[in-house]
């Protein structure tokens, strides 16, 4: 968010900066050009000076009508006034054109000075006076032409220029009222996009807070921008966090409720099931009871077994005992549960559904402290269940291997069973969750709760109808403390 904003204030200020600069050039330009038609309007004023001075020498000198009707000093005079406003025509700029135009301008008012000159000095013979006098006339009609033609130049193109430097400075006024009406708009805008910037994400956190507080948990804040983004990020964490801990609140509460409840019934259930089940057993070795009445016994024994293991699992499950941790083989665990698993009947249920088992175990994988009697029953219920999972055969399959890097055994445990629907993996280790027709569904929260009391971690991958696989990790070096 701070590069966005340096980077905008940056824009804004270059924006700003062209624009007086665009200003000042402009106004520098149009003062040029106004200085410009300012001398041009002098140069106007110069040769219209210069016109009617010639014009008044002329009058004066009107040779034809009333010769001498002035004096000889106000004669000498204007043709001295004549020379002098010529002379400051060339204290003026002129382009190369103009100039040669002026140097030719000032030879002919020499020349004709000279012949003013003579007409005052040879008053005795008349006959040469005339031609003079003639001459002067003449010249001076041919002067007065020269900047007539002048000062209609002059006017046309200060007619020009003046028409351009008005364009330029209504430009000029344009742009600068422009500028100071759009200026507080572009402000109003630029800060409108700050704040919807600052608050649209506020907005967005402030509405996630107060669903979490209502106890939407799986309320997530969509991406955002900028360093919103990493609260957003740390919101999203802390709100799965919140749950995770909330969750295992819950199922602690659970727990002590499943360990008073376990201790109730195996005290309440479990000495009287005993004495039902040893009076069953008697019943049955009786030699005078009949058969049909001795499969009726072994039936409800059996159904007492179940009993007895249901109340086992939940005391493990709600009150697992404590840890004894020893140095252990896990590849030699694995050997001893899957000959020992093959007893079941899931393993020797006939030629018809074999299970073949496939044992990939690292040459280097180190022994670990673990409770080697937690492992072998987490071992055997994943093994038994994968068995299950395969009632018309398949491959079990057992792979072990040291990660150097985490310092951890890791361990998979896999199948070519019916596989888990996906929407169940993520209840498949809760209490009493199951998918068998007959499972009491504390097998897996059982062997989870054994991993983790050995500091170990485990996770279910699985694809509906091609097999799952259990994946484990135990820790190598670990301090056991309980």
């Amino acid at each position: 968010m701070k590069k966005a904003i340096i980077i905008s204030l940056s824009i804004c200020a270059m924006i700003f900066f062209i624009g007086g600069v665009f200003l000042i050039t402009k106004i520098q330009d149009t003062t040029s050009k106004q200085n410009n038609l300012i001398m041009l309007h002098q140069v106007e004023i110069l040769r219209e000076t210069l016109l009617t001075q010639m014009r008044k020498t002329q009058a004066d000198m009107d040779l034809r009508n009333t010769r001498y009707a002035r004096s000889t000093d106000t004669i000498v005079k204007n043709v001295v006034d004549l020379e002098t406003i010529l002379s400051e025509c060339f204290n003026c700029h002129h382009n190369q054109g103009v100039f040669e135009r002026l140097i030719d301008l000032r030879e002919k008012t020499e020349l004709y000075k000279s012949h003013i000159s003579r007409i005052l000095t040879i008053r005795s013979n008349n006959t040469r006076q005339l031609l003079e006098e003639e001459r002067a006339f003449h010249l001076a009609d041919d002067i007065m032409n020269e900047i007539n033609t002048m000062v209609h130049f002059t006017s046309s193109k200060l007619e020009k220029r003046t028409d351009s430097i008005l364009d330029d400075i209504k430009i000029t006024k344009t742009a600068l009222y422009t500028l100071i009406i759009l200026t507080p708009f572009f402000v109003a805008f630029v800060s409108y996009l700050f704040g919807r910037q600052l608050t649209q994400p506020i907005k967005t956190l402030l509405e996630a807070t107060r669903k979490l507080k209502g106890g939407n948990l799986d309320h997530r804040v969509p991406a955002l921008k900028y360093e919103f983004g990493e609260v957003a990020t740390s919101f999203n964490e802390m709100a799965t966090s919140l749950k995770e801990q909330i969750l295992n609140m819950q199922r602690a509460e659970q727990m002590v409720i499943i360990g008073e409840l376990a201790a109730g019934l195996a005290h309440e259930i479990k000495n009287p099931l005993s004495g039902i089940k040893v009076t069953l057993e008697l019943l049955t070795e009786d030699a005078n009871i009949s058969e049909h009445d001795r499969d009726i016994g072994a039936r409800a024994i059996e159904k007492i077994n179940q009993i007895e293991l249901l109340l086992k699992s939940l005391l493990n499950f709600a009150k697992p005992p404590t840890p004894q941790f020893i140095t252990t083989d896990i590849n030699k665990v694995l050997e001893k549960i899957v000959e020992f698993a093959k007893k079941y009947p899931a393993f020797s249920s006939g030629e018809q559904s074999p299970i073949e088992v496939t044992m990939d175990l690292g040459d280097s994988v180190p022994k670990i402290l673990a409770d080697q009697m937690q492992l072998e029953q987490a071992f055997l219920n994943l093994i038994l269940n994968a068995a299950d999972a395969m009632p018309e055969g398949g491959t079990l399959k057992l792979k072990t291997e040291y990660d150097e890097k985490k310092d951890m055994v890791d361990l998979e445990i896999s199948d070519t069973g019916t596989g888990i629907e996906k929407y169940k993996t993520e209840d498949i280790f809760k209490p009493f969750f199951t998918t068998k027709p007959r499972g009491t569904g504390l097998g897996l929260a059982v062997t989870k709760r054994f991993i983790e009391q050995n500091k170990g971690q485990i996770l279910v991958e699985s694809v509906y109808g091609e097999g799952t696989t259990f994946k484990i990790s135990l820790p190598v070096n670990k301090t056991a403390t309980y």
